[in-house]
């Protein structure tokens, strides 16, 4: 089979190479799986270029969490009637030297979800990581049922599907920040009631303003580092902002406007979802698939062998889950 792999961090036109390699088998417990499509994350393109750490935990890797594809075989303890199931897969390089951006790979079954058949193959590559952190960013610590919600990056792969979430466990209005008209029209697209733009306007006070001077129930933070000192003066008493992603190491989270308003701040990272969070996330995730329900976003695709190119996209802030055609 053909694979993409890096065996050192750095540039992608460096490091990343495309290679002929012997097709797995599946072991005990997992499914092979035919890769037509590879979405690419931000964290994917951050590991490969070494930025948390420089030092490989293999050898050679095969990058990308998230893919879709077709089960061609099955390992000991899994039923063969799944060989020939659409899938979309998620967490596939977590803890493991194999990712999607290969012809085949072999992973738990888990990790290898039922895809309806009105459902792409790029929309499937799309799901993993994004639709995983938006349904958790929106349900977590109560959900946001009647509840004012601020998505960060609205237009973004997480806040595109965290608006539609949003809207579909009954939020009372959601807002969204943007950072130019096009992105406006995404956000609005997905269910958003206003798309703000946080770069020629006053963003804060837009805010306020739609809220009455109140602030809003929750924000569904893209960047704590850069925002995080706005978050509290824009979030009501009693209020959350959950973190999924940040521009640095630290987050610096200010004090007495947290402690005045009694503010709660949640941070977590979706690989590490517990095994109840993850059931309830594929589970209503499958329902809104099968009732076509979420919009996708496919952004722009590459094929294999321009990967460090696809890599490059999604570096430059690409609108759209950046996606490889492997198949």
């Amino acid at each position: 089979m053909r694979a993409a792999v890096y065996e050192r961090t750095g540039p992608a036109e460096a490091v990343l190479q495309v290679l002929d390699l012997p097709t797995p088998a599946p072991g005990p417990g997992e499914v092979l799986v035919r890769v037509h499509a590879s979405g690419i994350n931000p964290v994917d393109v951050k590991t490969r270029a070494g930025l948390r750490s420089t030092a490989l935990p293999f050898p050679r890797i095969t990058p990308h969490s998230d893919g879709a594809g077709v089960i061609e075989a099955v390992g000991d303890g899994i039923a063969r009637s799944r060989c020939g199931e659409r899938v979309w897969l998620y967490n596939a390089a977590w803890g493991r030297a194999a990712g999607t951006a290969a012809e085949y790979i072999a992973l738990p079954a888990t990790l290898a979800v039922p895809l309806p058949e009105h459902t792409d193959f790029f929309a499937g590559a799309c799901l993993g990581i994004p639709a995983l952190t938006a349904w958790q960013a929106v349900a977590v610590d109560g959900g946001v049922r009647d509840k004012t919600v601020l998505v960060a990056g609205g237009a973004g792969a997480v806040g595109h599907y965290a608006i539609q979430f949003a809207r579909a466990a009954g939020a009372r209005r959601v807002l969204a920040s943007v950072s130019g008209p096009e992105k406006a029209a995404l956000a609005l697209a997905a269910g958003a009631e206003q798309a703000l733009n946080y770069r020629t306007e006053d963003f804060a006070a837009q805010v306020l303003a739609l809220t009455d001077g109140r602030g809003v129930d929750r924000i569904i933070e893209v960047d704590g580092k850069a925002n995080i000192a706005q978050d509290a003066a824009l979030v009501a008493a009693e209020g959350d902002v959950i973190v999924y992603g940040t521009g640095g190491a630290e987050v610096p989270v200010p004090f007495f406007p947290s402690v005045l308003k009694n503010l709660r701040y949640r941070f977590f990272i979706v690989f590490n979802l517990t095994p109840a969070a993850r059931a309830a996330a594929l589970a209503d995730l499958t329902r809104q698939l099968l009732r076509g329900q979420l919009q996708h976003h496919p952004g722009p695709t590459f094929g294999l062998d321009d990967i460090a190119a696809a890599h490059r996209a999604v570096e430059r802030g690409a609108v759209g889950n950046v996606v490889l055609k492997v198949r």
